[in-house]
């Protein structure tokens, strides 16, 4: 693969349809031959033509790959080259592959980690080992797919237990711990081939709302905002300049109180996105940032409810960003026509001095000197070296470690390890059906000695016929995930109509689970409770049970219908049944009043 050296002075400037071109990255996640683009949930997983054709006319600099698009292993590699033979400048082939909740690869092929948070609750006794470890496997598996970007690491500082989007996708609450965990992940990607991607600037830590739904505003001082949100991107920077950052949808008037007229004819104060005081005076000429930073996508509706696509991408350019991600659909054969129109008016601004040409050609070398790094480190992707590398028995004992690592005893009144006893019997009350498989196989198959394990699953579950199953046992163990999935956990806005349909399980589970734990708990059961996801909610459910433990992960890999495993589950039952012991610490604070030591 060869790219044009950067250019010179004294070179001729490239034509403006190829400087907007680079500056645009595409997802292709789903097309369909007809039909309404937005019914169309064909997966892309072999480019066709139509779209070859749009991204060589346009020379579009990047696409961004979902869990559709990336199906197996041969047929990711298949499409990755037949993406990397467009024209003689590299694409920019980006994922969210962050680990944990957010992983787009199937976690059976793919090691997936248990996440952010998890490798923060092991810095106490490992230092930056797993997170240096964790990025230079996913950064392995992935160039060996030919995806040469990863939207990863996230170091905003989670300070809001409230936070629906963010939460383990978080190393913890310390911006210096967050900083230098953050820091070992970019080095370990880069070192190996992908760029990094920091997210999301000025910091999505302290919020309540998510981006994908609405706009979030942070109403933090100044002071705080360099001590908390900010020092992660700040400290990163100082030490090595990350390929890329990526933007956050978010307002902060402490940075940036001025107003944008919006599409509906409306002033509002600038998101962090549009913004140039916060993009370009905060981040490139206060914190000396050189590469390239790109939108969070534009399709989210902190933008979309209030900008048409044009106007967000003119804002956006003007901010002094140098990618628009996603800034309009292309789903169909007359999505083309609509993009064609688009990029005409792009052009059209450059030429009426809505956009000026000078930032324009200063972006586009920015893209273009990253773009020359990528091609030195990379070559055309081979399926034999890709199935080599994918989830080998090396990153899995990783993936294993890591998850065992972070397993952290918040409270224990003497119940663990469970001095299990022949035919005695265990009841779980878990979330569903899969994390209730996972767990009672770990169990089962960890156990030295036979046991009887019976399930309670909270997504539809029969009162009655739970609490018999409660009577009967002689342990009970319980465990939650909170908050609910986010759009982005499962891949984006296309997903927040199926996000709603669990609206009901996802107010009713906390009470369920609460009124079993009590009934569990008048029958003076001996009950461990295992907190899944952000352990904010411990403070909830500590004071009916004699042990609480948390994992942060709680994901699983479907081998076959009936064997449901996950690293995390594995882990949890070793620390249950006393072959190892919980050493991880929580990287947040929660409430303690209701936890008795």
């Amino acid at each position: 693969m060869t790219i044009s050296p950067i250019l010179s002075a004294n070179e001729t400037q490239p034509k403006l349809t190829e400087m907007i071109g680079q500056k645009l990255m595409l997802d292709l996640r789903y097309f369909c031959d007809d039909g309404d683009a937005k019914q169309c949930r064909k997966p892309m997983t072999k480019l066709p033509p139509i779209l070859a054709k749009l991204i060589e006319k346009y020379q579009i600099g990047g696409v961004i790959l979902f869990a559709e698009n990336v199906q197996d292993t041969k047929q990711i590699v298949e499409l990755t080259r037949s993406l990397q033979q467009i024209g003689s400048s590299p694409m920019f082939i980006a994922i969210d592959q962050e680990g944990g909740r957010v992983a787009r690869i199937n976690r059976a092929e793919a090691t997936s980690f248990t996440g952010n948070m998890s490798i923060g609750a092991t810095y106490q006794k490992h230092g930056d080992k797993y997170a240096t470890e964790v990025a230079t496997i996913i950064a392995k598996e992935l160039l060996s797919l030919g995806i040469n970007v990863n939207f990863a690491p996230t170091v905003d500082v989670n300070a809001n237990p409230l936070n629906p989007v963010i939460n383990v996708r978080s190393f913890g609450e310390d911006p210096k711990r967050v900083a230098l965990l953050g820091a070992a992940q970019v080095a370990a990607f880069e070192k190996h081939g992908v760029v990094s991607a920091l997210k999301h600037f000025p910091g999505h830590g302290d919020t309540q709302v998510d981006s994908h739904t609405g706009l979030p505003k942070v109403e933090h001082s100044l002071a705080q905002i360099k001590q908390q949100d900010l020092l992660p991107f700040a400290q990163i920077i100082q030490n090595q300049q990350p390929g890329m950052i990526m933007t956050a949808h978010i307002q902060y008037p402490a940075l940036d109180n001025s107003k944008v007229l919006n599409s509906k004819g409306k002033e509002m104060i600038r998101p962090a996105t549009m913004s140039k005081a916060i993009m370009h005076d905060l981040l490139r000429n206060e914190l000396g940032y050189q590469g390239v930073t790109i939108t969070d996508a534009l399709d989210m509706a902190g933008i979309s409810d209030f900008f048409s696509p044009l106007d967000a991408v003119i804002e956006t350019f003007n901010a002094g960003v140098d990618i628009a991600l996603m800034p309009i659909p292309v789903r169909t054969p007359s999505d083309i026509t609509q993009f064609e129109q688009f990029f005409s008016d792009l052009e059209k601004a450059f030429d009426n001095g809505q956009l000026q040409t000078q930032s324009l050609y200063a972006s586009y070398q920015r893209i273009h000197k990253l773009k020359a790094r990528i091609a030195q480190q990379s070559t055309l992707p081979s399926i034999a070296i890709a199935r080599a590398t994918l989830g080998n028995p090396q990153h899995r004992h990783i993936e294993a470690q890591l998850a065992l690592a972070a397993i952290t005893e918040v409270k224990n009144e003497g119940l663990l390890p469970l001095k299990l006893e022949k035919n005695q019997h265990i009841h779980l009350i878990m979330p569903d059906r899969q994390k209730a498989m996972a767990l009672k196989q770990a169990l089962l198959s960890t156990s030295a000695t036979a046991i009887k394990i019976t399930v309670t699953s909270l997504q539809a579950f029969k009162p009655k016929r739970a609490k018999q199953f409660i009577s009967e046992a002689d342990w009970i163990i319980s465990a939650h995930a909170s908050p609910q999935q986010s759009a982005a956990e499962i891949g984006g806005m296309d997903d927040l109509a199926d996000l709603q349909s669990y609206e009901l399980s996802r107010q009713e589970q906390p009470k369920a689970l609460l009124d079993l734990m009590k009934y569990a708990n008048s029958l003076k059961k001996e009950s461990l409770f295992i907190s899944l996801r952000a352990p904010y909610e411990i403070s909830k459910y500590a004071q009916y049970n004699q042990a609480v433990l948390a994992s942060y992960a709680y994901n699983v890999d479907v081998v076959q219908e009936n064997d449901v495993r996950g690293p995390a589950y594995t882990a949890l039952a070793q620390v249950i049944l006393g072959r190892e012991k919980a050493l991880g610490t929580l990287p947040v604070s929660i409430e303690t009043n209701n936890i008795d030591q």
